[in-house]
């Protein structure tokens, strides 16, 4: 729809005045703020939940790997040297892991105990005293989630003991076989479920306790990159084809229905705050319809020197579409600085405040993360647009349906 020159004219010399006409001022400020306000916090809440999902896709792939292989035997012989021909391959990680109890300090706690492969040891970022990095663990040392430990009070150094689903034959029955080890360690996700509830022992001492010796219960697959997940989960595929009884999975599939949550989630979210748009948008209206009811008798005079319905149509819907327009290129920059400088707005909070925002107790994550998709903050862009030209054509349809008598009758 072209707005010709003199429509553009006319819809600039009504909106002059927009700023001094009283309850029409105040209607038209509240319309260009409710779109400004909700356009930055769409862009705002969708960005915070972008870097959440990315954090998490990363902590999850970090802690699991990309790709996981297992069998339908609980252990078998480990193949990992069969899928060292794809070069997407970071590294490859064959493990045990099982849930078995562990006490100390007169506390027992169930946990998921997971084994770890010497070769691998720099990539488990585990840390020992003054909260250095490991390099040679001993066989029989046991690496703690931080927060696990510290439920437990458990010190760097202090004996602990496990007791593992594994059974043994004594003169009372059968009872859980247990094993002394020594805590050498710890380690720090920044996940909570991970850091309260595993801990990682050296493969070789798991094979002793499970006397499963040259035997694993899975193969976890570390990539290059994210993007080759589908790609190498094919290759994988096609070198165990052969293999009895073995399949694979890759971390999607895994974490599907986790993912499929959060998806709903920011879906529902983005919803919930395009109502704001949604609300200005109706003001947008209410705008319009009493800009038209006070300029009467000057669409009556435009009508009389031969203006057409179509060109007073497009007079108001260049008025309203404005508000938007404007609205959402403001909120849209808003969005973005607010969004970049997020993290230092909230230490400056809890500075100024003495408060908590988003305590690391309760969220994985000792800073707000943030990722601005730029396609994402340019479909909130257009959206909020569309939305203020769809509120602006029934009050526009309106001006230009008045008729010249009607107008002056009611003068």
């Amino acid at each position: 729809m072209p707005f010709n020159s003199f429509e553009r004219f006319i819809a600039f010399r009504y909106i002059k005045p927009l700023r001094s006409e009283g309850l029409l001022s105040i209607i038209s400020w509240f319309s260009f703020f409710g779109i400004c306000i909700g356009v930055a916090t769409l862009i705002i809440t969708m960005s915070v939940m972008n870097g959440f999902r990315y954090e998490l896709e990363n902590r999850i792939i970090g802690f699991n790997g990309h790709i996981y292989i297992n069998n339908y035997e609980k252990y078998f012989e480990d193949i990992s040297q069969d899928l060292r021909v794809i070069k997407e391959i970071k590294f490859i990680d064959s493990n045990i892991s099982d849930q078995v109890l562990i006490s100390a300090n007169s506390e027992t706690r169930g946990i998921i105990l997971k084994s770890f492969n010497p070769d691998n040891i720099s990539h488990y970022e585990f840390k020992g005293k003054n909260n250095s990095n490991f390099t040679q663990p001993l066989l029989n040392e046991i690496f703690l989630g931080s927060k696990l430990a510290e439920r437990l009070g458990i010190e760097i150094g202090s004996q602990i003991k496990l007791y593992t689903s594994k059974s043994i034959n004594s003169p009372f029955g059968q009872l859980p076989k247990s094993r002394l080890v020594r805590v050498g360690g710890y380690f720090d996700t920044g996940m909570s479920e991970y850091d309260s509830n595993y801990a990682f022992l050296n493969l070789k001492e798991m094979q002793k306790i499970y006397g499963v010796e040259n035997q694993i219960s899975a193969i976890e697959i570390h990539l290059m990159s994210s993007q080759d997940t589908e790609k190498v989960n094919n290759q994988v595929r096609e070198i165990i084809k052969d293999k009895e009884l073995f399949y694979s999975r890759d971390w999607k599939q895994v974490n599907a229905s986790f993912f499929e949550v959060l998806s709903t989630e920011r879906t529902v979210m983005f919803i919930i705050l395009s109502l704001i748009i949604i609300v200005a948008a109706f003001n947008v209206i209410t705008c319009l319809f009493i800009l038209v009811k006070n300029k009467a008798t000057e669409i009556a005079i435009l009508k009389t020197i031969g203006t057409s319905d179509i060109s007073i149509l497009k007079i108001f819907i260049i008025i309203g579409s404005l508000i938007g327009v404007v609205g959402s290129l403001i909120g849209s920059f808003l969005g973005i600085i607010i969004t970049v400088n997020l993290e230092n707005i909230r230490q400056t909070l809890n500075d100024l405040f003495d408060l908590n925002l988003f305590p690391s107790q309760f969220y994985f994550i000792d800073k707000i993360p943030t990722i601005i998709d730029y396609n994402q903050i340019f479909f909130i862009f257009i959206f909020s647009i569309i939305i203020s030209i769809l509120a602006t054509i029934y009050p526009s349809r309106v001006a230009a349906k008045m008729k010249i008598k009607d107008i002056f009758n009611n003068a």
